[in-house]
């Protein structure tokens, strides 16, 4: 064997040691640890912890922990109510694995958990102007599965209008924001366009219709049997039922496909896309535990250049103007919450299995009195 060939074998076998190496690193799971002891006296809250990666049910617990108090530029929120995410499963799970190497190798850096949260302003740090206790806020904020949590004043917390309940504002970030970003940032959708929204009845995608008719498109929606009359309700100007029909053998064409299930290739997808269209994906197939959704994004970038329309795959990036934008449509009655199941704070972990089922109609809330 030539001397260049043994060269190639060696540095493959060493490509694929390390690789194997990686992979049995990152889907080690350490046993879940105790939880730290408060010292008597601390003033204390309720809070959902994950302190190791597994099913939500098995890996999340209700602690006591030390109540926060706001430093300078902070607020403290009492949560009122809060909505969990697929984002969270994937947090609590550890899955895909590769997400691992910025949340944590074994067990989770960061134990606690939620983000989208409405609530009464308790306490605001030094120097915060904006808020003041007694305030109706929603927005998110790191830990919201809690009686309490902190949230920067400049962050993405915003008055919540007074006719607006709690649970609808408390729904509306990751996926509200998902789903306006996917049209407006990224679709460029405009008054007149065909809109497709392929999964409508889930969190994303019920927004994603209302929000597509308050930029003026001409909305087609596709759901399952059991959820066209309410994906109908929310707006949609046609309803594709996928258990009796396949929309990309159909002969409409449209503007934008807002893909929120990963269910149909690429190809099969531009079918039924005018040419210039656009494809945005916000998920994709979770069957691979490594890269998840993730394997579903190198595809697109490596088909990109070579087809004309346009592919797109993001991470929402919601902010305060956002949330504002949504105040004021929830205001003008142009976008409401769904809302599937609620559940007490004690049962964070058999909400979370449910949204892990991809079953969900719309939001899933965690409720606190």
């Amino acid at each position: 064997m030539k001397l260049r060939s043994k060269i190639f074998l060696s540095l493959g076998a060493v490509f694929v040691v390390g690789i194997a190496t990686l992979m049995i690193t990152l889907s080690h799971e350490s046993p879940c640890p105790q939880a730290p002891l408060l010292a008597a006296g601390t003033d204390s809250m309720r809070a959902i912890t994950h302190r190791c990666y597994g099913s939500p049910g098995k890996a999340l617990a209700l602690e006591r922990i030390a109540k926060p108090r706001p430093a300078a530029g902070e607020i403290l929120i009492r949560i009122r109510a809060a909505s969990v995410n697929p984002y969270e499963w994937h947090m609590v799970t550890g899955k895909p694995y590769v997400m691992r190497l910025g949340t944590g190798i074994g067990t989770p850096d960061y134990p606690r958990v939620g983000y989208d949260m409405a609530g009464i302003v308790e306490a605001v740090g030094e120097g915060v102007t904006r808020f003041k206790p007694g305030d109706e806020v929603f927005g998110g904020a790191s830990g919201a599965l809690a009686e309490y949590a902190l949230a920067r004043e400049d962050g993405d917390v915003v008055a919540k209008p007074p006719e607006v309940a709690f649970e609808d504002a408390a729904a509306l970030l990751i996926a509200g924001g998902t789903a306006l970003e996917a049209l407006r940032d990224h679709g460029h959708v405009a008054a007149g366009q065909k809109v497709l929204i392929n999964g409508a009845s889930g969190g994303v995608g019920t927004y994603a219709v209302q929000l597509a008719k308050a930029f003026g498109a001409e909305v087609t929606a596709v759901c399952s049997t059991r959820n066209v009359e309410m994906v109908r309700s929310l707006g949609a100007d046609h309803v594709i039922d996928y258990t009796r029909e396949n929309f990309t053998e159909g002969t409409a064409r449209y503007d934008l496909i807002v893909d929120n299930v990963g269910n149909h290739g690429f190809f099969d997808l531009r079918g039924v896309m005018k040419p210039e269209g656009s494809l945005v994906a916000v998920s994709g197939p979770k069957d691979n535990p490594f890269l998840g959704p993730i394997a579903r994004i190198i595809r697109m970038k490596l088909l990109a250049p070579f087809i004309e329309q346009k592919l797109v795959f993001f991470v929402a990036d919601v902010d305060a103007p956002d949330l504002e934008l949504f105040a004021k449509l929830m205001r003008e009655g142009k976008l409401k919450s769904v809302i599937d199941r609620r559940y007490p704070l004690e049962q964070a972990g058999v909400a979370l299995d449910y949204i892990g089922s991809r079953h969900a109609r719309g939001k899933v809330l965690i409720t606190l009195d």
